[in-house]
């Protein structure tokens, strides 16, 4: 019986991102077009209202647009917008926190009303119905991004009951079921490997692109991609306690770890803002006592000015939302934060050191070089190679069969694998070794 030992070496590892395309050339209305849509159709309506009423002010275009008919006019096109601040002003006070921008906002704009600055007051209440809307788009896209980058959550478990393999919700496995996991899925639950050995892309969990190949007895994650053959593994752990479920809650709630930056500005804005309202007050009244022609309207105006220029929506909004900005922006190219402390952490890093397997490199191996110590030629070996490893699915047997060998294409016969040490087979009357790389 004659022998060949054949071991290949650098088998260079290249990133494969996976990526597909959704577009398959329909053009329909999905349900979040048709909800982001009725989102600023409030905004929508109280813009076109207020052109209307400020065309209609400037040409005096109709004659009995005053009066009632006009506070009318401006009162509908300010509710849209106006009235969900103020119902959120409201239930801060109710939970006493009085000062809010939303509780500011109010008290600017209904006061533009009272003096009867009406477009004023539906102008101002629109801009900052539009400003919250582009903040909730920017954290709505930042939270897409960060979903999509962990869209490995499994779905579905074939678990073992009543002597079939029935399709549940991974939620309602119980720990020390069998569950099966099928080529090309991923394992619902953590668990024990029950088969005699298994081959899994561990990427999503540990970010290396080199496939696992796990004997039985060993330890299968959640979150794992099953590569070759059907499987069955013995559940250790809940659903809710798997290592993908730790990584997912972990990371969705990052932005509750806040930066230093953005609990300063909490404790600030809740010094600030009540300082702000009191200078209004004191703008407004104050003036009686040194000025000759006090006019109370006029310092009211002047207040409600002040007290809009003054809000603290561009600290208190901007600054969180930049950091869940950059959060999203992050997910969107591969990489998780923990936390917002952990951005500022990065402005002062000047040297990274990584591992270069699936970070600056792919995920599809291929081969780079063949080094050929047997008596064959290099065409000869590699027709060889590829007639044993044509009947293996390993990635790295896919690689080698990508190779383009010289010559007639040579039968495998007897092939057999060999658990953790290679292929063995037959080819034109000599058998062969496949032994992997200790």
């Amino acid at each position: 019986m004659k022998k060949k030992k054949v071991n290949l070496r650098d088998l260079d590892s290249k990133n494969h991102k996976g990526e597909h395309s959704h577009d398959d050339g329909h053009n329909h209305s999905s349900p979040d077009e048709v909800s982001n849509f009725k989102t600023y159709l409030p905004a929508i309506f109280s813009f076109v209202m207020l052109m209307i009423g400020i065309a209609v002010d400037y040409f005096d275009a109709i004659s009995f647009f005053k009066g009632w008919v006009r506070i009318v006019w401006y009162t509908i096109a300010y509710i849209p917008v106006g009235f969900p601040v103020i119902k959120e002003g409201w239930n801060s006070i109710k939970n006493g926190d009085f000062f809010t921008e939303f509780f500011l906002m109010s008290i600017a704009t209904l006061g533009a009303f009272a003096i009867g600055e009406y477009p004023e007051g539906v102008a101002v209440m629109l801009f900052y119905a539009v400003g919250e809307l582009f903040q909730q788009a920017a954290v709505n896209r930042a939270k897409g991004n960060i979903k999509a980058l962990l869209d490995v959550r499994p779905n579905e478990a074939l678990v073992s009951r009543n002597g079939d393999f029935i399709s549940v919700n991974p939620e309602t496995v119980a720990i020390g079921e069998k569950i099966q996991v099928r080529v090309g899925e991923k394992v619902p639950l953590d668990g024990i490997l029950l088969s005699d050995k298994g081959s899994f892309n561990t990427a999503a969990l540990t970010g290396e692109s080199k496939p696992d190949t796990l004997q039985k007895g060993a330890s299968v994650f959640a979150g794992s991609i099953n590569l070759d053959g059907v499987i069955e593994v013995e559940t250790t752990k809940e659903f809710k306690d798997s290592s993908i479920a730790r990584i997912l809650d972990m990371v969705q709630n990052a932005t509750a770890r806040k930066s230093k930056t953005e609990l300063f500005i909490r404790k600030f804005a809740r010094i600030y803002t009540p300082i702000v309202v009191f200078l209004a007050i004191g703008l407004t009244l104050l003036p009686y006592f040194f000025v000759d022609d006090y006019v109370f309207r006029d310092w009211l105006y002047r207040a409600l000015i002040f007290l809009v220029i003054s809000c603290p929506c561009a600290l208190v909004i901007s600054i969180p939302l930049g950091y869940f900005g950059g959060l999203g922006a992050a997910s969107r190219n591969g990489i998780l934060f923990k936390g917002a402390s952990f951005l500022d952490a990065m402005t002062k890093v000047n040297t990274v050191v990584m591992d270069k397997t699936g970070t600056v490199t792919k995920g599809v191996f291929k081969i780079k070089e063949v080094v050929n110590s047997s008596t064959f030629a290099e065409s000869e070996f590699m027709q060889y190679l590829m007639a044993i490893e044509e009947q293996s699915t390993h990635p790295i047997a896919k690689a080698i069969l990508e190779y383009k060998a010289e010559g007639a294409d040579f039968e495998a016969t007897d092939v057999s694998e060999v658990a953790g040490k290679g292929l063995k087979g037959t080819v034109n009357g000599k058998q062969f070794w496949l032994a992997t790389k200790p």
